[in-house]
């Protein structure tokens, strides 16, 4: 198969469980935000690896994973119906802490910064 199919297949179930996550998952536990960092589906199609990233607390983040994950077989039965597909992917849910990291290392960055216009004004 073709890379450049298969990223287009990659954006477009990435796209598709967004859009079914802030619309249609109703589950009360979904607290912390939800963001989609990327999917990956293997060659064959049989197995999609979602990448999620999850802003708040520790305690609303585990309960939103929890409800992600009861809520799988919903999201790939909506990904089935949006996405012409001859298989629908089986959906596998990894934490991503990317985002996390960034946003602390660009905190350390930006402290340095203030620290040295602080050593540069004595």
């Amino acid at each position: 198969m073709s890379k450049y199919r298969l990223g287009r297949i990659n954006e477009e179930v990435k796209k598709e469980i967004s859009n079914i996550i802030r619309d249609d998952v109703n589950d009360p536990r979904l607290t912390a935000m939800v963001s989609i960092t990327k999917v990956e589906v293997t060659n064959d199609l049989r197995y999609a690896k979602v990448f999620v990233s999850l802003f708040g607390n520790e305690e609303s983040k585990k309960a939103s994973f929890n409800a992600l994950k009861s809520s799988l077989g919903f999201i790939r039965r909506e990904v089935g119906h949006r996405v012409k597909l001859r298989c629908t992917p089986q959906i596998i849910l990894e934490l991503d802490n990317s985002i996390e990291n960034g946003m602390h290392i660009n905190e350390l960055i930006h402290n340095l910064k203030k620290d040295e216009k602080a050593h540069d004004n004595r």
